[in-house]
């Protein structure tokens, strides 16, 4: 797990944009695509909107999302409706390469299995879905993969939809199969409010829900104000 430190929000999403984007034409060169799952959060918005105006072979992209609230389409609590805000016209992706999670489905548990099929079927047979992006949540949650809920203990689906409901909704959310799959996972982890949760995953404490991320190939982003003392001390 590596640790990139710097100095507010802005730095960050900037930083990791330019990540992103500098895989994203890697991966375009080597095997023609690139797909890339991103999480809800007012620091990946900021990136997001960094990402659009950054040098992208936007035609080869394919954007999936992590997680996304049971909410009606273009409610301002779903993830996707910040997202589409976000790219705004500055970038040229194709809709079709925009992968909404289907949670206007009556019937979650099929759609969530289309989910996973669509995102299969990308995949192909390389390892898993390029980049994932993750965010931190000040309970340690990441995804919608939160506390005390059974989606934790999900092994055997990619996608899955939580037990319970969570700040009022029920979400569809990438499991850790799915996301500890990936080649690469990139955190964004922001403010004071982060400072204890970063600090107990930079430890390895697997009894919050982000302990249990892959950390062989995870990258994180942090600001200052989310930096905890064991991290300063190392660096």
């Amino acid at each position: 797990m590596e640790l990139r430190v710097l100095p507010d929000v802005t730095a960050v999403a900037k930083a990791a944009a330019q990540t992103v984007a500098s895989r994203a034409r890697s991966a375009v060169q080597s095997k023609g695509t690139f797909l890339l799952a991103l999480s809800g959060g007012s620091t990946p918005w900021k990136m997001i909107e960094a990402i659009s105006k950054e040098s992208v072979p936007w035609d080869k992209v394919h954007i999936f999302q992590v997680d996304e609230r049971v909410a009606p389409e273009g409610h301002q609590d779903r993830n996707l409706t910040q997202m589409i805000a976000s790219l705004g016209s500055h970038s040229a992706i194709p809709a079709a390469n925009i992968h909404p999670m289907p949670v206007n489905n009556p019937n979650l548990f099929e759609a969530s299995t289309n989910y996973a099929t669509e995102i299969a079927d990308l995949v192909g047979d390389n390892k898993g879905i390029d980049l994932i992006h993750l965010g931190l949540g000040p309970d340690g949650h990441i995804a919608s993969l939160v506390p005390n809920d059974s989606v934790l203990d999900e092994h055997d689906r990619a996608v899955a939809i939580t037990g319970n409901t969570y700040q009022g909704r029920l979400r569809m959310t990438l499991t850790y199969p799915t996301i500890n799959a990936a080649n690469e996972i990139l955190w964004l982890v922001t403010g004071a409010s982060k400072l204890e949760m970063l600090g107990r995953l930079l430890e390895g404490d697997e009894s919050i829900p982000a302990g249990r991320i892959s950390k062989a190939n995870s990258l994180i982003f942090a600001d200052e104000k989310a930096l905890p003392d064991l991290a300063k001390n190392k660096s």
